[in-house]
């Protein structure tokens, strides 16, 4: 399955102490993993990726990003970003200015957008997932892009990042933790060590019939509560960013 035990532990663990019996607390835990890797929004082969990255590798910018493309498409959450990526990364650094370094936290495939975000490749672009295959061919991206290969698998829910960093995304994962763990993001963002930290959530539903821009509001702004930072709101075609600027009050 390629996920972290300590990750299997906790989630066993927090079902017991909620008085489940082990039958149930298994069963309860096959339905979190289900949510937390969440096979239904898409995943390439891995194994083909590799490859297919390294032949564009030889072949030059443009092959290297039709691949990319090709790898963001296979799962839901970045495939719907795909018609904006130039403008969603110039928006972003517009705001927060090019990072020198970058978390980027249950980062799923998002690190495949990385031609796209006219950074330089001298960055340090760590990238965090509990999907070992995942992390495997982001390392393999990096290096064969002459990125330092920072990716490693950790579940950043129990163990934060430590490093300091001026900017990192947290795209499209805020609910799910909540699914995992209500209530979860709170601690979970004041660990950042980071001036700013970008939330995104999806503006619809899956099959789009439902908006859920106030719902989405009301988990950032919970989460948020009274810690005294400033928040400026970037909206896109499928996808709200929220700019939390940590620094703000301190």
């Amino acid at each position: 399955m390629g996920i972290p035990e300590e990750t299997l532990h906790n989630l066993f663990d927090v079902e017991l102490e909620k008085g489940r019996t082990q039958k149930e607390a298994v069963k309860a835990v096959r339905q979190k993993l289900h949510n937390i890797i969440a096979p239904y929004l898409g995943d390439p082969d891995y194994e083909q990726a590799a490859r297919d990255l390294e032949e564009a590798i030889r072949e030059g910018p443009e092959q290297v990003k039709r691949v990319c493309e090709a790898i963001l498409s296979q799962h839901a959450s970045t495939h719907e970003r795909l018609p904006i990526l130039e403008e969603f990364y110039h928006r972003i650094f517009d705001f927060t200015g090019k990072p020198d370094i970058i978390l980027d936290l249950a980062c799923g495939l998002n690190p495949f957008s990385f031609p796209w975000m006219g950074l330089p490749a001298d960055v340090k672009y760590h990238a965090y997932d509990i999907h070992q295959p995942r992390i495997k061919l982001v390392n393999c991206f990096f290096e064969l892009m002459g990125l330092d290969p920072c990716a490693e698998v950790r579940d950043i829910l129990l163990f934060p990042p430590e490093i300091e960093a001026p900017v990192a995304f947290f795209f499209k994962e805020a609910h799910r933790f909540e699914h995992r763990q209500h209530g979860c993001n709170v601690e979970f963002w004041k660990a950042l060590r980071v001036r700013y930290l970008l939330v995104s959530l999806p503006t619809t539903s899956l099959d789009g019939r439902r908006n859920l821009l106030d719902r989405q509001r009301r988990l950032v702004y919970g989460t948020i509560g009274d810690a005294p930072w400033e928040v400026t709101e970037l909206i896109f075609d499928k996808e709200l960013v929220f700019c939390i600027d940590k620094s703000y009050g301190t």
